[in-house]
């Protein structure tokens, strides 16, 4: 087994024994559950407090959608602010506690380090919100009987590249400067930056701002043109990644 097999594995087995196979995981799975619910439910809720309020409201019968878009909605804010401040310390915080000096006394590299790091991080991620994503269908199904599974499936899985493009981004971040809380803070200043570029036209056709609203889209039926942003999403991945190596290479352990 080389250097870059066992760190992975021991990165896979911590996810599994630490507190992190909880909080990622935590933040989908109650979305998942909730969602169809207050989807069926919150129109009720809306019409028996209208009285009180003198307010006349006219809503019309919850559907599957509704619920598919609660959960896209979710998982394009809160889940990523959620990425942004667990992975914020993904390698800084190995550092300060030492044991990246620990690992890399062994046969590993630095850039067999980094990989390792987020493939494990991605993994979490993407099993997280396929498992969440399957809570999601069954739970819509069963509250409304209905509940396609290929427009779920396919705006879950551009939302995944969109997630995992963002885990790059922390990855590099973290490589590159000290402190997660500082990490965390220019990750939400890129978030922002690119939810920005997403009201620009062409940003959205050939760029990754494209993937911020494609769930949503996906689902009522006006999606566009999604490779450039797909394309371009997986190669900001890679160029966050090759950023990071080269920025946790000049860091002094």
């Amino acid at each position: 087994m080389t250097g870059f097999q066992a760190f992975l594995g021991k990165e896979l087995w911590e996810i599994l024994r630490t507190w992190r196979i909880w909080v990622l995981p935590g933040i989908v799975l109650f979305f998942a559950v909730t969602g169809p619910v207050i989807a069926r439910f919150t129109p009720q809720l809306l019409q028996a407090v209208a009285p009180d309020t003198g307010l006349v409201i006219q809503i019309p019968d919850p559907t599957f959608l509704d619920a598919y878009l609660q959960w896209t909605k979710n998982l394009v804010q809160i889940v990523t602010f959620a990425i942004i401040i667990i992975f914020a310390g993904a390698v800084s915080a190995e550092r300060r506690s030492g044991t990246a000096v620990l690992a890399l006394t062994k046969p590993l590299s630095r850039s067999a380090f980094v990989v390792a790091k987020y493939l494990a991080q991605g993994a979490l991620l993407i099993g997280t919100v396929a498992v969440g994503a399957a809570i999601t269908w069954a739970l819509t199904y069963t509250v409304f009987g209905e509940a396609p599974w290929r427009p779920l499936a396919q705006a879950t899985g551009v939302w995944l590249v969109w997630g995992l493009m963002i885990l790059g981004i922390m990855v590099f971040l973290s490589s590159l400067v000290g402190s997660q809380a500082g990490a965390a803070g220019l990750g939400l200043g890129a978030f922002v930056l690119l939810s920005i570029a997403s009201i620009w036209d062409l940003a959205v056709r050939y760029s990754p701002a494209g993937l911020l609203g494609a769930p949503t889209d996906i689902l009522v039926g006006r999606a566009g043109y999604l490779l450039w942003p797909v394309v371009t999403g997986f190669a900001l991945t890679g160029v966050a990644l090759a950023k990071a190596v080269w920025a946790f290479s000049r860091k002094e352990l």
